[in-house]
């Protein structure tokens, strides 16, 4: 059975607003911010913990960064317990 011109229209319709959907993701996605958490740093204090798995390594960090720590975080830090969630590793 042949196309009618009403299914024509609408799978037309259907295929430009994919086309837009689509467009407008990838509009976002390359106009999104660039990352801005700073890294684990490469140095004789976090190198160990560089091929650790990642919820083992986060059980030393407050050893260091605490308000007793050598590097005490700072006000309004986010949740201390999952580190390598965003300071990722090399």
């Amino acid at each position: 059975m042949p196309p009618t011109p009403t299914n024509k229209t609408n799978s037309l319709l259907l295929n430009i607003t994919f086309a837009l959907s689509c467009g407008a993701i990838l509009f976002f996605l390359f106009n999104a911010p660039g990352e801005t958490t700073a890294k684990l740093p490469m140095n004789a204090d976090h190198s160990r913990f560089q091929d650790m798995k990642k919820k083992e390594a986060e059980k030393y960090c407050t050893e260091c960064h605490s308000p007793e720590g050598v590097h005490p975080l700072p006000e309004g830090h986010p949740p201390k317990y999952r580190c390598l969630f965003c300071h990722k590793r090399d």
